[in-house]
């Protein structure tokens, strides 16, 4: 049996409401995002102590934080050591919460160490890493915009502990998808799923991954659209999925994401279902 939690913000009601509708239905952690009330400058030692208390009182826990959805770019020198500071920030608050983990997107990385982008990658990522370290929290870099091999070049050049990966496998869908669309105005689904793995890649990320999405896609063949879709009605695999996870000792969450659709609720109820029939 998985691991599941829920990304609370996207139930689309008050947080604590969403926790407890986590408890009812039988999940064992929460996934949040630092939205308005939930974010480190909103809640003190004691907001942080009192969260926790709550969520362990529902029989839950914290799978991880939720921070950065886009808007930072670690390999962009504009604002950096603003970003630095406030990803250290984040570290402190994911190991006050006592999940020890902060899951963001950090930008994309260029394909080729060449690059002068791939440096500044790694000298923002070891800065972060560093207090990582001291505070006993890590970051999960969210997979997407990046093949496995390319991240775990990535992760292996900074050589810390405290760098690890949120494996989201409908982003290994979406995002080539979005490159090859920009690029050629066609989508090539061998191509893309051989060179991003959406299933595959975890045999190349293994034991770095420490956090993962419960999110599915697909490309609709006759528009060449992108989307995100319910759990189990897209393109992945689960069982395959599961299974290689299991196989590289992963134990963690696997946290429903569900950020779009106008039935949120029965679309993460119907998920929760489906995982733990697997």
């Amino acid at each position: 049996m998985v691991k599941i939690a829920i990304m609370v913000h996207n139930l689309k009601m008050d947080i604590y409401d969403g926790m407890r509708f986590a408890a009812e239905q039988g999940c064992q952690g929460v996934h949040l995002a630092c939205v308005k009330g939930f974010n480190p400058n909103d809640l003190d030692a004691n907001g942080r102590k009192e969260l926790v208390k709550f969520v362990k009182g529902l029989g839950l826990e914290i799978s991880a934080i939720c921070a950065w959805g886009g808007q930072v770019d670690l390999g962009n020198p504009e604002n950096l050591d603003t970003h630095i500071e406030e990803g250290k920030r984040l570290l402190e608050y994911a190991a006050d919460l006592e999940c020890g983990i902060w899951q963001g997107h950090c930008g994309i990385m260029p394909h080729s160490k060449d690059n002068p982008k791939w440096a500044r990658f790694v000298d923002s990522f070891g800065r972060l890493c560093e207090h990582g370290e001291k505070v006993g929290a890590k970051l999960a870099i969210e997979t997407g915009p990046e093949p496995p091999e390319v991240l775990l070049d990535m992760i292996e050049e900074v050589g810390s502990p405290s760098l690890a990966v949120n494996y989201d496998p409908a982003n290994l869908i979406l995002w080539p998808a979005h490159y090859q669309m920009d690029e050629t105005g066609t989508y090539d689904r061998a191509k893309a799923f051989a060179e991003y793995k959406p299933v595959e890649g975890v045999k190349v990320l293994g034991k770095h991954i420490i956090h993962t999405h419960a999110k599915d896609a697909w490309v609709n063949p006759e528009t060449n659209r992108r989307q995100e879709v319910p759990l189990g009605s897209g393109w992945i695999d689960w069982p395959q999925y599961v299974q290689n996870l299991k196989d590289v000792g992963y134990d963690g969450y696997f946290a429903i994401e569900r950020e779009v659709g106008e039935d949120p609720v029965g679309d993460i109820t119907r998920a929760i279902n489906y995982l733990k029939t697997l």
